[in-house]
């Protein structure tokens, strides 16, 4: 007898395919696209808009025109075989010294920084407490550690941090007398909601339930980098508690118009990641060009060059704002306006996020509309990201946009 296939499991395109119209029926697809070379930009984290600096550009271009013609672009290797070089030793002393930390250490990316450090730092049944908005990235570090617990405390709450903490240590003696690690992960600023972590607050907590110094400070500085304190060193250094951070990371790709990350640290832990993080080891290392776009970057920072980039920021910040608290809405279309003083990422939510979305990106103005699973349910918002080099009229435009479609929402309401 023939075998019967009417009933045979799906193949695995099949599947594929299921999954993503399922993703689709949740409005939760994600997809590719292709910015018009018109549209005004109020979605990249291209914060001092270095990546269109004439500064930035002409500086990275005079350090690649002025290598030897033997120097190699590419690395040729992973930093352990043949993709080290005296430059990128050199660079990570430079960042080192204006992080006014002990060394530093060069990841390809953010994301790789975190896998790589919270994977192999954490020891045997250490544990990670982290406030619940951390990056994916982070996540999958942690996934991937020895830890023996990972507990998630409520988002930048030190109360949170205190009752999470306080509660671990009723449970194992081993943290209260100081012979197991406890590491706090957190950013300062968080990308979707633009918010600065209470990082002295959280300080406090641990001083005063780790008396033995047995708690070690995660912060990931990925979003703060060129924005946020002195020549845009982060709000760890604003806040001038950088002796008391375990790790910072400090990333490239956003306002610094880079690639790659940095992990701050003691010279006993870069030796540690250098023979323990897989993300490092295992992967071909980043060639000159990137390293020379991140000293380019560096040394407009470290000379003050990008201290007035911090001032207009903070300036359109302020113009924005005052033009949303001016926005006429009614009670019959949620919309509401989340913004911590100071931070360049606005969120505007709404129960209608991708129909915002649309009626801006079709005047011209790209913004995006953040969706679950990269945000929890019920938290859809359109991000607004404001950039040194946007100006008060594109900010006018684009909160125009918004009111006509507050007013139009408010007309279709009106009718059901």
């Amino acid at each position: 007898m023939a075998p019967d296939h009417t009933c045979s499991a799906p193949t695995l395109v099949e599947s594929l395919s299921a999954a993503l119209a399922l993703r689709e029926t949740k409005s939760a697809r994600r997809r590719l696209t292709v910015l018009p070379r018109t549209a005004v930009d109020f979605s990249s984290n291209d914060f001092l808009s270095l990546s269109t600096s004439r500064a930035y550009r002409e500086k990275f271009l005079a350090l690649l025109n002025n290598t030897p013609p033997s120097f190699p672009f590419a690395s040729g290797g992973s930093r352990l075989l043949d993709g080290n070089s005296a430059y990128a030793e050199e660079l990570e002393n430079f960042v080192a010294d204006f992080h006014q930390a002990p060394t530093a250490l060069l990841f390809n990316s953010g994301y790789d920084a975190n896998v790589g450090v919270l994977s192999s730092i954490p020891q045997p049944g250490d544990v990670i407490l982290y406030d619940e908005l951390i990056h994916a990235s982070a996540h999958e570090g942690m996934r991937l550690s020895r830890a023996g617990a990972r507990k998630m405390f409520p988002h930048s709450s030190p109360p949170g941090l205190r009752e999470v903490l306080q509660s671990q240590i009723a449970a194992d003696p081993a943290i209260r007398n100081g012979s197991r690690n406890v590491f706090v992960v957190v950013e300062s600023i968080y990308s979707m909601d633009g918010d600065v972590a209470p990082i002295k607050e959280f300080i406090k907590v641990v001083d005063d339930l780790l008396p033995a110094g047995n708690g070690y400070f995660y912060v990931d500085e990925a979003h703060a980098t060129g924005v946020f304190g002195p020549k845009g060193a982060g709000v760890v250094q604003e806040l001038g508690v950088q002796n008391r951070m375990f790790i910072r990371v400090h990333t490239f790709g956003k306002a610094l118009a880079s690639h790659g990350a940095m992990v701050l640290c003691g010279p006993e832990t870069r030796d540690y990641l250098i023979n323990y993080a897989r993300s490092l080891i295992y992967t071909t290392a980043l060639g000159y060009p990137f390293l020379a776009s991140i000293r380019a970057a560096y040394e407009l920072l470290a000379s003050g060059e990008t201290t007035s980039l911090q001032y207009r920021l903070q300036q359109l910040i302020r113009h924005l704002r005052q033009r949303l608290d001016g926005l006429h809405t009614r009670p019959s279309v949620m919309f509401e306006i989340d913004h911590f003083p100071t931070s360049p990422i606005i969120s505007l939510r709404t129960s209608q996020p991708r129909q915002l979305a649309s009626a801006c990106q079709e005047k011209g103005f790209i913004v995006r509309a953040i969706m679950p699973p990269t945000i929890p349910e019920r938290k859809e918002r359109v991000r607004v990201c404001l950039h040194a080099g946007n100006t008060e009229a594109e900010i006018d435009g684009l909160v125009r946009t918004v009111q006509v479609w507050l007013d139009e929402s408010q007309r279709k309401a009106a009718k059901l």
